[in-house]
């Protein structure tokens, strides 16, 4: 397999190459072996190799990571819940989260269940120190556990709309609003120079949950209520918290992974994510195949991955959840000649993932005699796999034409490179498109409500929830400033009970952007050239827009 740009193949050997597994071919061949070999005829298992070694279909980065070595962690997140407010349970979260964290893990939980800040204890005497005091130590634990400085801990946080903390964790991480003692700064400034400086939560994701209460008094009343409207404020100006919908059937499932695209109502829970690459897919037919095996694949997996406690174990063994996503998606259009948009042969493709996943699952799990998955579909972001493959992740638009990437080489040093997207080159170069007609996530972030309704429009297709964080420009800009915030307001409450979750990030909220736009012309010139990031966060270089992710 030749990968499409310098930069994919950078990412590979840095992330994933190994003895056992030195180049891509090889380590495809060795993970679908050793996943699938003891429950799927040879021809199948060869086939399923040949799909992962042309990126038709990837497995998840744990997966990728753990191929070869002796431990089988194949799993990238935990779903941990706060199961009642209890001083032991208190303490139990935490030996949970710990526990999951150090196998590269992330993790996510929600904690509504803890007493308000301020709240009396009945056998102490004393008074709660309240959830988010709560988050904070789990996000504690994870900076320091930073996952043998391989990889960096990844936690999600959330508290339900009409909790007693809710005003307090709104805030959370206005980190401009934090004044640094014997300084001048907030800590929003030294972030911003600093990547590795420590802000509150700064390894936690915080959204907001939202039940079926909510939804139904505005559909009532037309009122969002006081948090809604405080929310969508936040997330224009700071990015943070999101959105979590709960509504109906899902009310109870709360519990989201770190990028927030698995589902559950249960504690200790798991995710189990590969993503079919609709861009490297050439027909209907071929997709059925890919989606066919992709989902045998995680199936396998469901047997094969080491987990780090044995409730883990026992809530797989009773959910056995299946996260097949897709990526590509934008690249898929593009080739088509397509706006970023539904159209009725997108409608097809998704309705054979769809259907196809299903029946796979239903029909390989009962011949493997084991219980059936109870949700087969999450959309996850893909960033790293996305940018190996060269194509567009998850269901995002192609970020940039050109861009920088920063990156944390050997756990040690940040650096960057000047990358084309793979995706934009194949365009440029093969179908004579012009780099400034190519629609992007920063084009298009003016034009939100295109997003929202697109991301609601795939949701339909997918039975958990789908990870996209749409792009804004700059908080105080003509584009996203308090006149703004109304008119968001409303789209997306009314395309809220056609979502699972939401996220926006307007340019500049945060330090460490990894993504940051250049000119085509001047990645170009620097293109696979290495850069240490020196003193200055990477998004100051040149004052362009960027965007967080994974």
């Amino acid at each position: 397999m030749k990968f499409r740009t310098k930069f994919a193949e950078d990412i590979f050997v840095a992330k994933y190459s190994h003895d056992e597994t030195y180049t891509w071919d090889e380590l495809a061949t060795v993970l679908v072996e050793e996943v699938c070999e003891d429950f799927m005829p040879k021809s199948d298992v060869d086939q399923l190799a040949k799909y992962v070694q042309e990126m038709k279909f990837i497995p998840g980065g744990r997966y990728l990571y753990y191929a070869g070595r002796p431990l089988k962690a194949y799993n990238n997140c935990y779903l941990l819940r706060a199961e009642e407010d209890s001083r032991e349970d208190w303490a139990n979260l935490s030996w949970k989260a710990e526990s999951c964290l150090t196998v590269g893990g992330g993790i996510g939980s929600d904690y509504s269940v803890y007493r308000p800040r301020g709240a009396r204890l009945t056998r102490t005497g004393g008074t709660a120190s309240g959830a988010v005091s709560k988050m904070r130590m789990i996000d504690n634990i994870g900076r320091e556990v930073m996952q043998g400085g391989s990889r960096r801990s990844a936690i999600y946080a959330s508290l339900r709309h009409s909790h007693g903390d809710i005003d307090e964790f709104l805030i959370a991480k206005n980190w401009q609003d934090m004044p640094v003692a014997g300084t001048d700064k907030t800590m929003f400034d030294l972030k911003m120079a600093d990547f590795n400086f420590k802000c509150p939560l700064d390894s936690t994701n915080i959204s907001v949950n939202y039940d079926t209460a909510w939804l139904t008094n505005y559909w009532a009343t037309g009122d969002v209520g006081s948090v809604f409207r405080k929310n969508v404020e936040q997330a224009l100006s700071t990015a943070e918290p999101g959105f979590s919908f709960n509504f109906f059937n899902h009310e109870n499932e709360t519990l989201r992974n770190a990028c927030t695209e698995v589902t559950s109502a249960d504690d200790s829970d798991v995710c189990n994510l590969g993503s079919i690459n609709m861009g490297n897919i050439e027909s209907i037919t071929e997709l059925q195949d890919v989606v066919e095996l992709a989902t045998k694949f995680l199936l396998c997996g469901t047997l094969k991955a080491e987990l780090p406690y044995n409730k883990v174990k026992a809530i797989r063994e009773k959910n056995r959840r299946l996260g097949l996503g897709i990526m590509g998606l934008h690249e898929w259009l593009l080739k088509r000649g397509y706006k970023y948009e539904m159209v009725s042969e997108l409608h097809r493709w998704l309705t054979v993932y769809r259907d196809c996943s299903d029946h796979t699952s239903r029909n390989f799990s009962d011949a493997l005699n084991i219980s059936r998955p109870v949700a087969n579909r999450a959309i996850a972001p893909t960033g790293t796999i996305g940018i190996m493959a060269g194509t567009t992740t998850g269901i995002e638009p192609l970020f940039s034409v050109a861009y920088k990437r920063r990156y944390l080489k050997d756990g040690k040093k940040w650096v960057y490179q000047y990358v084309i997207d793979g995706t934009a080159k194949i365009l440029i170069d093969e179908y004579e498109l012009k780099p400034e007609e190519i629609e992007t996530s920063l084009s298009l972030a003016q034009d939100y409500e295109r997003r929202i309704t697109f991301q609601a429009n795939v949701q339909e297709y997918v039975d958990m929830a789908i990870s996209s964080t749409i792009n804004l420009p700059k908080w105080g800009s003509k584009h996203n400033n308090p006149d703004t915030i109304g008119k968001f307001t409303k789209i997306l409450a009314d395309n809220a009970h056609r979502l699972r979750g939401f996220t926006c990030y307007p340019d500049g909220a945060r330090g460490g952007q990894p993504f940051t736009e250049v000119e085509y012309s001047d990645a170009i010139s620097h293109e696979g050239k290495e850069f240490e990031e020196i003193i200055h966060d990477i998004c100051d270089i040149n004052g362009r827009g960027g965007t967080c992710g994974v």
